[in-house]
């Protein structure tokens, strides 16, 4: 089994260049099943889920190479299966959006229920709920999805509640569409204009009305285009941190301010250090942190993926952390072993008045066991052990604590880390970390 050993207390400094986006990526590949010819993805990260993805395309007929540094050539012109094989499809969150392309070329698609992190239910019930409103057909056997339509047609869906990968699979499904869609209570993540821009050079018509309302009007055929993936803003945000809590100063070349706007405001309330230019974004240490309160919201607010990050910068931070997790219901998994490194970490309910409105998964999916608010307080000296990893952010999570704590940390369980970061100890590795990956 392979481990990461991390010895801490070392600053980082110097320059990562952010890779593409692993939830653009991996879509954009999905997507690229609506075209039958041969569109040209680049800067693309060498991830797991990539290569998970490229197989699943594969399996269905597609042509997937690369010809070139971080470049995806995909071909779908010879679609020759409807059917996501189970092994494949199971070991991947993205599974389920494979039921739009798939039906709108094949009118139908058989494909296993999603794998990947277990950080609460997620609300695939919505999704389906707006491909039956286009006329798909929609049964669930085991861990096995049937799809199948006559023909998808336009229709209007507002979601109950936003849904990043949910408006995804409809804007898909949209596309070739007969008619008119037009999705309410839209999700805004960055990815999905990735996607949507993506999309409408190929010749789709897509539109966002205004922030959370987007229009979508049919065409009969897409034509091949070459696309550049956005930066990975989650990557930005571990590299960020990174940084913050060994005192150190890293360049995140290519960052985009723009997906990044509630994360420097925090990290500026917080009393870190960062500078926007050409080049990207610099963020470094320059003087004591201080605690502040942090509550994840959908973008534009405070991403859910970030707030494990910032956990362990809590921990380096003078005074007392509220955080608060409305998107996952089930987040908090990593706080056992950041308590086992000498995090001082307590759970409570937030009690919000309204929860149907505050919280963002849906409350009957939710369990009487799960808190949903995590006070840290802090500064404390973190101390390195043995630690399993449990979801790729909590991987990301442990290792920023194992650089900030004294002595040595060992993580187990890396798979979780090569789904969603490239490399990652080679990249730390070349900012100074004292860190090396045991196979």
């Amino acid at each position: 089994m392979a481990k990461l050993i991390v010895q801490g207390g070392t600053p980082l400094k110097g320059a990562v260049k952010l890779s593409g986006a692993k939830n653009s990526s991996y879509k954009l590949m999905i997507a690229s099943l609506l075209c039958p010819h041969e569109n040209r993805l680049l800067n693309f990260s060498r991830i797991a889920d990539v290569k998970l993805v490229k197989e699943i395309l594969q399996s269905l007929g597609a042509k997937v190479y690369s010809a070139g540094e971080r470049t995806m050539f995909i071909d779908s012109k010879n679609l020759s299966s409807s059917i996501v094989p189970q092994e494949l499809g199971l070991a991947s969150r993205a599974s389920s959006m494979f039921l739009a392309p798939l039906l709108a070329r094949t009118q139908k698609a058989i494909v296993p229920l999603p794998g990947g992190d277990k950080i609460g239910k997620r609300p695939l019930g919505w999704h389906f709920d707006g491909l039956k409103a286009m006329g798909a057909s929609i049964k669930v056997k085991g861990n096995i999805l049937e799809a199948s339509c006559q023909e998808l047609h336009g229709a209007s869906f507002t979601f109950p509640k936003n849904s990043h990968t949910g408006t995804e699979t409809l804007v898909m499904a949209a596309v070739l569409a007969k008619g008119e869609t037009v999705i309410k209570n839209a999700a805004l993540e960055p990815e999905i204009d990735d996607l949507i821009n993506f999309l409408n050079k190929q010749g789709a018509k897509i539109n966002r009305l205004n922030n959370r309302v987007i229009k979508i009007n049919g065409v009969k055929n897409l034509k091949p285009v070459i696309h550049q993936v956005m930066p990975d803003r989650n990557e930005a945000v571990s590299y960020a941190i990174a940084a913050l809590v060994t005192k150190g100063d890293i360049i995140l070349e290519n960052a985009n301010k723009n997906h990044l706007t509630a994360f420097l405001r925090s990290i500026k309330k917080a009393g870190g250090g960062y500078e926007v230019d050409g080049f990207g974004i610099r963020i470094f240490y320059h003087k004591p942190l201080k605690a502040i309160n942090v509550t994840t919201k959908p973008h534009p607010g405070f991403m859910t993926d970030w707030a494990p990050l910032w956990a362990v910068l809590a921990t380096q931070s003078e005074g007392a952390t509220n955080l608060i997790e409305t998107i996952m219901s089930s987040r908090f998994q990593y706080a056992k072993d950041l308590t086992r490194m000498g995090a001082k970490i307590s759970f409570f309910d937030p009690k919000p008045k309204n929860p149907d409105t505050f919280y963002n998964f849906d409350l009957k999916d939710d369990q009487p066991q799960n808190l949903h608010g995590m006070s840290i307080k802090g500064k404390t000296q973190l101390v390195g052990k043995s630690v399993k990893i449990t979801d790729i952010r909590a991987g990301a999570t442990l290792t920023l604590a194992g650089l900030a704590a004294q002595g040595q940390t060992i993580l187990s369980g890396l798979d979780h880390i090569d789904r969603g970061y490239e490399n990652f100890a080679g990249r730390l590795l070349k900012l100074g970390a004292k860190i090396k990956r045991i196979n």
